[in-house]
């Protein structure tokens, strides 16, 4: 029941949940002169309160002061619906002794007819029928007494309206939705069982194409599953968005029932109108759990939505590593493109998100695909200047470029050195970046990083990606620490000699000088580390 005293205020005739509407009547007219009440003198105000709190005496003395007694709130509420609405049977007595009108509605359709099926009261609903009450009222959304008892688990109700009364009450709502919709949505058990003894069970679609499996799964109602799959027949049958009850079941997250309907057997991978399948929506909110679920049971991980995203795409797009990663190791596609043409890589390196760029990077994205703008997801991340993130990509590159020198991607020299792209941070290296720092910001000169890199066959694009953070006249240092940091990371990836290959380098662009300096420096370290990298 819904706690807000003003629920209804303001809202239209049209209301999209009953049950909150007659929640907020339950309360009834407030002492402090809330919206229900303003239109009211005191003694009116008075009467009403007497109503909800069933006080005969109060409503008495009322009268007597000529109170009306079917005076209305601005909702157009009088005693009787506040009466019925708390179940108050000595207060209804008392109304309808002094003949209080019975079939008045208020804004939304509820006399006290439906009010007494919707609590349950079966006592009150008798009364109302020996006072000539309309048995076959509607509210706005066109619900009858039999909907409202239904909904609310009341089989005492629904026993008396079909036997004694003998009315055929078993009509849609609205929204096209029988008392067994209403059963099954609701969780009512009971109810269900009941309405099938009158045959009131039935697989027909309400307006939405919502059959009353549908309506069990999306919210929920394991037991009520397990009813109804033991005499369903079409498990996978779409409503007019094309969505299942296993659909449904998922993307609100009830792994019982989604457990439920797959041992039932339906069809995991039937995708609604927008192609959202179930794992696009857990990826989305970044449910590991569902992820797993849903993997475990074989859904394709590879679906893409109108817009052409992957799984792996909304993962990326909503910063959810743990699913990116639980979606990577279940071998998806990391090559897929979105109507942008963009892989998952390149809104990783749009987002600056060094952990999702480090999974993608590891898990061998293509790293030359280009999106409709022409950009690679190295052009992208140096667009947007995320510094850490062009330097990743640039190791990527150049360790894909050697995987594919050996001509054999299973030759990768034994190492300790940890498959990664991220800034190394490690002590293993801390003194030989240190020379590689003071090289860089004390010895080489302004044209030399882009010389060293020509020697070590970093690409154009690869120089431009570094060149790109501009942040003055010595913005050569920063190129060319970057530069060297790089280099450093491929040496060690693949088992070389950082000696060997420095040394070399610059004595290729003429700097034998330099050269010796650092082979000393770094022998020096090496020494005192007593290892080697060779």
């Amino acid at each position: 029941m819904s706690n807000n005293n003003n629920f209804l205020w303001n809202m239209p005739p049209q209301v999209g949940n009953v049950k909150e509407l007659v929640g907020n009547l339950v309360k009834g007219p407030t002492r402090d002169g809330s919206p229900q009440m303003e239109i009211l003198l005191p003694a009116e105000k008075e009467f009403l309160n007497a109503a909800k709190d069933g006080d005969a005496a109060i409503l008495s003395k009322c009268l007597q002061n000529k109170v009306n007694i079917n005076i209305k709130t601005e909702l157009d509420r009088t005693a009787l619906h506040f009466a019925v609405a708390n179940v108050k049977e000595n207060a209804v007595t008392f109304l309808l002794k002094h003949n209080a009108v019975v079939d008045v509605k208020d804004k939304y359709g509820m006399n006290a007819f439906l009010l007494a099926a919707w609590f349950g009261s079966l006592s009150i609903l008798e009364m109302l029928v020996e006072k000539g009450a309309d048995r076959k009222s509607r509210n706005e959304e066109g619900m009858n007494a039999l909907h409202c008892a239904a909904q609310n688990n009341h089989t005492a109700i629904v026993q008396y309206i079909v036997k004694d009364l003998q009315l055929d009450l078993n009509k849609p709502t609205e929204k096209g939705k029988k008392p067994f919709h209403l059963a099954a949505e609701h969780g009512c058990l009971e109810m269900v069982e009941t309405l099938k003894e009158f045959e009131y069970n039935t697989q027909e679609k309400d307006k939405e194409g919502n059959t009353a499996l549908h309506l069990a799964a999306k919210n929920g109602h394991k037991a009520m599953l397990e009813v109804l799959l033991a005499e369903w027949n079409l498990i996978d049958e779409g409503n007019e968005e094309g969505e299942t009850a296993f659909y449904l079941a998922a993307v609100e997250n009830h792994q019982e029932c989604v457990k439920l309907l797959l041992e039932a057997g339906s069809d995991i991978n039937i995708l609604p109108k927008t192609n959202m399948s179930p794992l696009h929506i857990a990826a989305e909110r970044g449910d590991n759990d569902m992820t797993v679920v849903l993997l475990n049971a074989g859904i394709d991980c590879n679906d893409q939505n109108n817009r052409k995203e992957s799984p792996l795409h909304i993962a990326v797009k909503n910063m959810h590593i743990t699913v990116a990663q639980l979606l990577v190791e279940s071998e998806c596609d990391v090559n897929l493109l979105d109507e942008r043409n963009q892989n998952p890589l390149h809104l990783a390196a749009e987002l600056g998100r060094t952990d999702l760029v480090d999974l993608l990077l590891k898990a061998d994205t293509d790293l030359k695909q280009k999106d409709k703008q022409g950009k690679t997801p190295l052009g992208v991340a140096a667009r947007v200047n995320h510094i850490i993130i062009v330097d990743m990509i640039i190791k990527a590159e150049r360790y894909a470029s050697w995987k594919e020198e050996t001509q054999d991607s299973a030759a990768i020299p034994a190492r300790s050195y940890p498959l990664t792209f991220k800034p190394d941070h490690t002590t293993q290296t801390s003194q030989l970046r240190t020379a590689i720092w003071n090289m860089a910001y004390h010895n080489l000169k302004p044209k030399d990083w882009k010389k060293l890199a020509l020697q070590w066959n970093f690409t154009e694009e690869q120089v431009k990606g570094i060149e790109e953070q501009w942040t003055g006249s010595k913005s050569y240092r920063e190129h060319g620490h970057r530069m060297l940091l790089i280099w450093l990371h491929g040496i060690l990836l693949t088992g070389k000699n950082p000696i060997k290959d420095l040394y070399e380098g610059l004595i290729n662009i003429e700097q034998k000088t330099l050269a010796e300096k650092i082979r000393r420096e770094i022998n020096g370290i090496q020494s005192s580390q007593r290892c080697s990298i060779s």
